[in-house]
């Protein structure tokens, strides 16, 4: 389906004063549609800006600037030309509906055309802010670097995805900290979260990321925090097949045209935690998909995985592994309980040779299997192997009949690998493939481009569970106010043997997630990803015919969104409905709570079921205990939930 828009209407600003082709002011403002965010920019000197919301400062004068051909700085003595401004009010339809089948798109805009021939476009909309840089020359330019300042109004607390440097699979733990207590040494990824200790959260990303190295933060030791890019690499290590290490880096982020538009520098500015969920500025501020390509076959749905329980199946007369009777067994599962995909992860090639099968691999056979049973196979691949091999492999892809594929361990955002994901999804769009980045950095609007791009890592999911005791439930109801914010986050939920605090152990080959089955069933509702994943194997789940049929229902992309109560780190619900259904899901930290469900999204004047899964009596002993009950559900009744210590709530309303 493509985008609707409706027209917009478009004032143009022009001033000469006397023989000056310059414009005098220094100063100018843009508000939001509903006038309670404002926008502040100066040129006098430095090019600068500040943010207020209901009256109240959250961002002071801080500088941005480029500086081009080693010499050129965009932003400093700044000469206005022209003005020009625009409002729009448009519905967009998008081809994958992450949160919502309709979005409306409503901001004011303000172009600043300089002398110099760049201009500066800021955007106000009603929930954040955006600017980036726009140049209009002939030549290639070389961008040196980009000032990008965040000065806070105040003694603001930030949870930091600190990294330790820009190798790195953003998959990170979101330490509270405050903003003036991070030195310049420290570094972060994006996105990132303001805490102004009032009612406002500030998310901070960017959008539009293309041929441009990916934004990331530095602290200051005040209360502002830099953004830092990764140089462009000039040489580089591969030790094995999949890591591409950088070795020297340029002392400029970017050789690019010097007629283009950079990436957007946004801020989300919320006034409850909830509204986080809702956000959808990373999305808006992505470039529309290109003219003419038809994305009407890209299909969501969810997959039966085969790595996080490393095929652990049984009850079987073959041998299970990575091999052809397995991946049948794995069919026939998704057939039986409508799950539109699987994948084949790692072991079904010889690695370092995407066209070389591992013995006892028939894709022909899997392929051939899986289309009689109306399931789709995505296949995993090392994305250096694909990147040496592409136009073979992809040829070969298409020819067996992939539906998609999972690109793995890119581990960077450099202009070449920002360049590289764009040429990814741009092949498999040829090919009408989806494609699911892992190893990844964060969604930077690409999704919206490409909506064959359909999921994204770059998130400390489920997988760590294997190794380390890092994903725990406080790191469950963190993540999905800003991670998720910016993007689709394939965390890989679904866990069937569950632990409490006191009895969670990494084990590799047999893993088991931290907290409560009902924590993992709501995270269906709570975590975005269009392809949607079933981490544990088909013998477990088959074990649990009543959590089975929870997850063989659940969609994994909806119509309308609300969010019921939230807060950052300490517990989330949210509702989403689907078609005439809707579904529920209520996650907590390790703190046992109680919440109030109300039911005012129903429709009124109808009577629905509610098929609900419960933590048990007993779950803060053993996490793996819940209970389903059936009750009627209207318009107008409230239930009071009881959630265990990593506990949660799901329900499915039809």
């Amino acid at each position: 389906m493509k985008c609707i828009m409706k027209k917009t209407f478009v004032i143009v600003l022009f001033a000469a004063i006397a023989s000056s082709q310059f414009i005098l002011a220094q100063s100018y403002e843009l508000l939001s549609p509903d006038k309670k965010i404002k926008i502040s920019i100066q040129t006098k000197d430095k090019l600068t800006y500040e943010v207020s919301a209901d009256g109240k400062e959250l961002l002071s004068a801080s500088p941005i600037s480029m500086t081009v051909n080693d010499k050129l700085i965009l932003g400093k003595n700044a000469k206005v030309k022209k003005l020009e401004t625009k409002t729009v009010d448009e519905k967009i339809f998008p081809v994958v509906p992450i949160k919502r089948k309709e979005l409306r798109n409503n901001y004011n805009e303000l172009t600043i055309q300089f002398a110099g021939n760049y201009e500066v476009a800021f955007r106000a909309f009603n929930d954040g802010v955006a600017y980036r840089f726009i140049m209009n020359m002939k030549e290639e330019v070389k961008i040196n670097t980009e000032e990008v300042t965040y000065n806070f109004a105040g003694d603001f607390n930030v949870y930091f995805p600190e990294e330790e440097g820009f190798q790195s699979h953003n998959e990170r733990i979101y330490k509270y900290l405050s903003v003036k207590e991070i030195n310049s040494k420290r570094l972060c990824s994006t996105p990132a979260l303001i805490d102004t200790k009032s009612n406002v959260k500030i998310a901070i990303s960017e959008s539009d990321l293309n041929d441009y190295a990916g934004m990331w933060l530095n602290g200051t030791g005040s209360n502002s925090l830099k953004a830092t890019f990764p140089g462009v690499a000039l040489e580089v290590n591969q030790p094995n097949d999949r890591d591409e290490i950088v070795t020297k880096h340029a002392d400029y982020i970017a050789k690019t045209q010097g007629t283009r538009s950079f990436p957007w520098r946004l801020m989300a500015i919320t006034r409850n935690d909830g509204d986080l969920i809702n956000n959808q500025l990373v999305y808006l501020l992505g470039a529309s998909s290109p003219q003419g390509v038809d994305f009407s076959w890209v299909k969501p749905g969810k997959v039966a995985w085969d790595w996080w329980n490393y095929n652990n199946i049984y009850n079987v007369d073959f041998r299970a592994g990575v091999n052809t009777e397995t991946y049948k067994y794995f069919i026939d599962f998704a057939a039986k309980n409508k799950l539109e995909y699987i994948v084949l992860d790692e072991g079904w090639y010889k690695l370092g040779n995407l066209l070389e099968l591992e013995k006892g691999i028939n894709m022909e056979e899997i392929v051939s299997y899986a289309k009689q049973k109306d399931v789709g196979i995505v296949l995993w691949c090392v994305w250096k192997t694909l990147d040496n091999q592409l136009e073979a492999v992809m040829t070969q892809f298409e020819k067996w009949g992939i539906k998609g594929i999972k690109v793995d361990f890119m581990q960077r955002d450099d202009q070449w690998m920002v360049n590289y994901y764009w040429r990814i999804a741009k092949e498999c769009a040829k090919r009408k493939m989806m494609v699911d980045f892992h190893g990844a950095f964060k969604p930077s609007g690409l999704y919206r481009t490409y909506p064959n791009f359909i999921s994204n890592e770059g998130v400390k999911g489920m997988e760590n569970c294997k190794w380390s005791a890092d994903i725990t439930p406080e790191h469950d109801v963190t993540i999905p106010f800003i991670r998720m914010w910016a993007g689709p986050m394939d965390y890989t939920p679904g866990a069937m043997v569950n632990a409490t605090k006191s009895d969670f152990r990494p084990i590799f080959n047999t893993p088991m997630s931290q907290g409560t089955r009902c924590h993992q069933l709501a995270m269906y509702a709570v975590y975005e990803s269009p392809l949607q994943m079933l981490c544990d194997f088909p013998t477990n789940y088959n074990r649990e015919p009543e959590c089975l049929e929870f997850l063989s229902k659940v969609p994994s992309v909806w119509d309308e969104t609300v969010v019921l109560d939230a807060k950052v780190a300490d517990y989330i619900a949210v509702a989403r409905k689907n078609g005439n259904d809707w579904y529920v899901g209520a996650m907590t930290d390790w703190t046992p709570r109680e919440l109030i469900i109300d039911f005012s999204f129903l429709e009124a004047g109808k009577l629905f079921t509610a098929a609900i899964y419960q933590d048990g009596i007993n779950a803060d002993r053993n996490a793996n205990d819940y209970k389903k009950v059936t009750r009627t559900i209207t318009k107008g009744d409230k239930l009071t939930i009881k959630l265990a210590s990593g506990g949660g709530w799901a329900c499915r309303i039809y």
